[in-house]
């Protein structure tokens, strides 16, 4: 079976995008992404019925890497080429995956108490250099994705992409899409989605703030920032603070789609009814609460929104997340905490 994300770092509208342009390597690597993701949805699907099914238990419950080689190909995991405690790869490809996954191990385990994606020691497995089938036969994908039991990693076009393991926030990402399907495990579509993307976007975002010890405001609040190529007209794949401006008039993306406001959210069924775009709103909410309490983003604001990841259903949504992040902060942090969680989503029109 072809293995494409449903659960990816690449928003499916960036594709669509590319899907038109004048480029043929870009457009038969866009509509070969588009095509493949309807592929894998049943056993999306089945993983999120069942997430336990597919964690590999780590060796006495303690951090275990595993990182594999697709050499180009879409057969996961590849050729086991890193383990946990062995020395560094001359592929840096291979050294990222397996350094980032580490971070974000270290980081829920440091800050939350939470042993791996599952809390029960889950192996960490990645696959790098994963391509994917196009009409000019195998290519870099361009794109990250979490299956259900592992990480796969591609190299990018070298046009708009590069290499995916670059980025620790899209590491990170990924993999607390992992941790949230061992929580809330939330529906992956329409805003229930949205949350589950904003999750993603949030924790990544943090574990590379608590990486470098970037308080809230110092943080630029970019997701995804390293693995674009640089150009005038991008900054990242999506912007916290003001979704909306991460790129504009790029001619291969196009211009960022995402709302920050809910008079302005996205209806219809693309992008499983908007769980891209429309996760900016929560995202600018969570920046804000960041920034009113001030300091290290993972401690107060991270905790919140963790709990809350603990706490909500499968088809929350928005006024239900708004919700039980200002109850979580008012019973932990007292009345200032929980006005500042209130503010920051009536600001988003919550």
């Amino acid at each position: 079976m072809h293995r494409h994300p449903v659960q990816c770092i690449i928003p499916p509208y960036m594709f669509e995008h590319m899907a038109r342009s004048d480029d043929p390597g870009l457009r038969a690597m866009a509509v070969a992404a588009l095509a493949g993701a309807a592929a894998v949805r049943a056993v999306r699907a089945f993983a999120t019925q069942l997430p336990a099914l597919l964690a590999a238990p780590s060796p006495g419950g303690r951090r275990h890497r595993l990182v594999y080689d697709a050499r180009g190909r879409d057969e996961l995991p590849g050729k086991l080429v890193r383990s946990e405690g062995e020395k560094k790869s001359a592929d840096t490809a291979v050294n990222e995956a397996y350094d980032f996954a580490g971070d974000t191990f270290d980081f829920y385990h440091a800050v939350f108490g939470r042993n791996s994606l599952d809390d029960a020691g889950m192996t960490l497995i990645s696959s790098v250099h994963v391509g994917e089938a196009d009409g000019r036969g195998w290519q870099p994908m361009s794109n990250a994705f979490w299956d259900g039991g592992q990480m796969a990693y591609g190299d990018g076009d070298g046009t708009v992409f590069r290499r995916f393991t670059r980025s620790l926030d899209v590491v990170a990402h990924e993999l607390t899409h992992g941790v949230q399907s061992f929580t809330s495990n939330l529906v992956y579509r329409g805003q229930s989605g949205a949350i589950n993307e904003h999750f993603s976007d949030v924790f990544g975002a943090l574990v590379r703030q608590w990486k470098a010890g970037t308080t809230a405001e110092r943080a630029n609040w970019l997701i995804g920032a390293d693995v674009l190529v640089p150009a005038a007209t991008r900054r990242a794949i999506r912007d916290m603070e003001h979704p909306g401006t991460a790129y504009a008039a790029d001619p291969f993306l196009g211009s960022d789609p995402q709302p920050d406001h809910m008079k302005k959210l996205a209806t219809g069924p693309s992008d499983s009814g908007g769980v891209h775009i429309n996760s900016g709103i929560p995202n600018r909410a969570f920046v804000l609460v960041a920034q009113a309490l001030g300091g290290p983003a993972w401690e107060q604001p991270g905790r919140i929104w963790y709990e809350a990841m603990l706490q909500l259903s499968r088809t929350s949504q928005f006024a239900d997340l708004a919700r039980i992040t200002a109850q979580i902060a008012g019973e932990s942090l007292g009345a200032a905490a929980k006005k500042a969680v209130r503010v920051a989503w009536k600001k988003v029109g919550l």
